[in-house]
């Protein structure tokens, strides 16, 4: 079995462990709306309200997170459709996702790698105070696996991805 095969199988079997939970459905509930908070709203959002809560110093996270998002968005567009992984219910047999995903590639999952990029960003520029957008960009992440629209490479590779983006517009 190849590296790549071997990849394939975890990834399947987390995905298909994930599939358990659609047994609860208050759980998915909460699960459809952590994943809708990554739908680009809060990466709008919180630059917005940091910029009124602190205006010089909100301003310039505004304008960083503005030109961090005008690289990432391309980039993740270009790789999804180059790289065109199909979503799990196009991929595992009598597998169904739980919502319907927007495009139809998976590679690299967008919702993770902006919420990614949003905590990367606000860490290295509010600093710690800002660290709960890491549990947000993870909760986001793993709604994405559990609603079966991607696979656990696809939201590890967002958030590397999106972390990576945040490193090199803070550090450049």
């Amino acid at each position: 079995m190849t590296m790549f095969e071997s990849i394939y199988q975890a990834d399947l079997r987390l995905l298909m462990w994930c599939q358990k939970s659609r047994f609860y459905p208050q759980f998915i509930a909460f699960i459809r709306a952590i994943s809708r908070t990554g739908d680009g709203y809060l990466q709008v959002l919180f630059p917005l309200l940091y910029l009124l809560v602190n205006p010089i110093q909100g301003a310039a996270f505004f304008q960083l997170a503005i030109t961090a998002y005008a690289l990432e968005r391309p980039l993740y567009f270009v790789l999804k459709n180059i790289l065109k992984r199909r979503r799990p219910p196009d991929v595992v047999p009598a597998f169904t996702s739980i919502i319907h995903a927007s495009d139809k590639f998976s590679f690299p999952s967008g919702h993770t790698m902006a919420a990614f990029l949003l905590a990367g960003l606000a860490v290295a520029t509010i600093g710690l105070a800002a660290c709960g957008l890491y549990l947000w960009a993870i909760a986001v992440a793993i709604s994405r696996v559990i609603l079966g629209v991607h696979f656990p490479t696809d939201i590890i590779a967002g958030a590397t991805l999106g972390s990576l983006v945040a490193y090199l517009m803070v550090v450049v």
